[in-house]
């Protein structure tokens, strides 16, 4: 596979993301001065990677359970249940939010059933309510990842296990155990990066200086007390993490060498008894803390759709497309750079991973101040949105697909070789096939993730140039809450309508 699709375009491709997050970013510390790193800065960096830490490791750990009962196990609804319960990934994490007070807050139903106990009231607010939100918004997309991964194991390794009577604990050892050591470390630095990146989940239920993340800081240093820095100082911390972790885990996943196999979905064994109970357990648990903020955005939004203003037609319309023209840019930006990576250009493994390290609200205030003399901000808020958009949704994309891609190459890019598949026929007749399934579901992840964005168009957006969700927001600050509602019941209905069609397409046009 040495020559096909070339090595010039993904080599441009990486210098194109490497500009827009370190250009950026670049951007942003050229325009701030002063750069003492005080006792408030220590405290928000120790915070910020404690929540981060505890996030990835409960989300990453609960995981595995999940994934693997939802890999052995057949059941009636199991493809909408796995399809459904990636939907808290998917939300924008201010309606995410409101329904997780809606479940968990102070009138909630879950005090509710501890007061009846006789028990504490559980409080949302500080470290406990983050760690609750990043958990329910990553412990979908580490299940799905891990699903993937479990998928990837040929069904004939595990049919030979069963005929060489291996009792299940070492079929765990010698086939998924080495699945595991290959995804887990760039899955637990996926959702690493993502707690770190993120400043919603600690200004909505931070309660407190005590509980600000370095993304909050950086957004109040840039919004209310405009010392560009300050925020150029916390983005160099927060950059320099993020590189850091990043380059650690470039050592520490193996691709686990299955061979080539028919490309049939693995029958995992799924032995009976206490074990089958255990796994509808997790499986049903995870249902009810996935589901059930789902079901109170659902119950509150209803009402709202008789009230939504003239203007949410058109700002669907304008996030749609935003969504569907980024998910494309990322989808073919992905393959392209997993590709080349497995055909040596390792430098692009790194390059892949920077715009979590420079987060999309750098981005948008480096490029905010790149062409705020020149031109006027909200003649470039779509296509700059689409842009950082597709940019962000790049590593999750990247990370979905090399694993795949290197198995691929392990497993037939010899044979490809000897047949002469090159260039085009080899994207039509191997690759696509079979990386259609990590391929449709990053799509609908990266179309269903630009659907919510709300970082980058709130700095550029005009009145001509409102997505749903700014409009989302602007109802909840005119304290138009049930029209509010119904805007956010609509925004989460479009984005997992996006995600499932993207998905079903990979599902159904993989390999059989």
């Amino acid at each position: 596979m040495a020559k096909r699709l070339g090595t010039i375009g993904p080599a441009l491709l990486g210098m194109a993301v490497a500009a827009l997050t370190l250009g950026s970013a670049a951007m942003t510390a050229a325009h701030g001065a002063g750069w003492a790193f005080g006792p408030a800065d220590l405290a928000v960096l120790r915070f910020t990677l404690l929540q981060a830490m505890l996030s990835a490791l409960i989300s990453t750990g609960l995981a595995i359970p999940l994934a693997r009962a939802l890999a052995r196990r057949r059941f009636v609804g199991r493809i909408a249940l796995i399809r459904l319960m990636a939907a808290p990934f998917l939300l924008p994490v201010v309606v995410a939010t409101l329904g997780l007070l809606a479940v968990f807050g102070r009138a909630g139903p879950v005090n509710h059933l501890l007061a009846a106990l006789g028990l504490p009231a559980l409080s949302i607010f500080g470290l406990q309510g983050v760690l609750l939100a990043h958990v329910f918004l990553n412990l979908p997309l580490a299940t799905r990842m891990l699903l993937q991964g479990w998928q990837a194991i040929p069904a004939e390794r595990f049919q030979l296990a069963q005929s060489l009577n291996m009792p299940p604990s070492a079929q765990f050892r010698h086939l998924e155990l080495p699945m595991l050591r290959s995804h887990l470390p760039g899955i637990a630095v996926t959702v690493f990066l993502l707690c770190l990146t993120s400043f919603a989940v600690a200004l909505t239920l931070g309660g407190g200086p005590q509980a600000s993340t370095l993304e909050l800081a950086i957004y109040q240093a840039l919004r209310f007390e405009f010392d560009l820095g300050h925020a150029a100082m916390l983005a160099l911390v927060q950059f320099s993490l993020c590189l850091t972790v990043t380059l650690g885990a470039l050592f520490l996943g193996a691709h686990p060498g299955f061979g080539p196999g028919l490309g049939r979905e693995a029958a995992i064994p799924a032995p009976p008894g206490m074990r089958r109970a255990f796994d509808g357990l997790v499986i049903a648990s995870a249902a009810v803390f996935l589901l059930a903020p789902l079901g109170a955005i659902l119950w509150r939004g209803l009402p709202g759709l008789t009230e939504l203003p003239a203007q949410v037609g058109a700002a669907l319309g304008r996030s749609v497309l935003i969504a569907i023209a980024s998910a494309g840019l990322a989808t073919s930006a992905a393959l392209a750079m997993a590709l080349a990576v497995i055909r040596g250009m390792r430098w692009l493994e790194l390059v892949a991973m920077l715009p979590l390290a420079a987060s999309g609200l750098v981005m948008g205030t480096g490029l905010f101040l790149t062409f705020h003399p020149i031109l006027r901000p909200e003649n470039l808020a779509l296509p700059v949105t689409l842009l950082v958009n597709a940019a962000m949704a790049l590593p999750f994309l990247f990370r979905l697909i090399l694993p795949a891609a290197r198995a691929l190459q392990a497993d037939y890019g010899r044979l490809a070789q000897s047949l002469g598949l090159e260039n085009w026929a080899a994207l039509r007749w191997l690759i696509l096939p079979r990386l259609a399934r990590p391929l449709g579901f990053g799509a609908g992840l990266a179309a269903a993730l630009s659907m919510g964005d709300l970082g980058v168009i709130a700095l550029f957006a005009g009145e001509r140039s409102v997505t749903l969700p700014l409009l989302v927001q602007r109802l909840m600050g005119a304290y138009q809450m049930t029209a509010a509602a119904g805007a956010a019941l609509v925004l989460v209905t479009a984005s997992f309508a996006l995600f499932w069609l993207f998905d079903r397409w990979g599902a159904h046009n993989a390999a059989a």
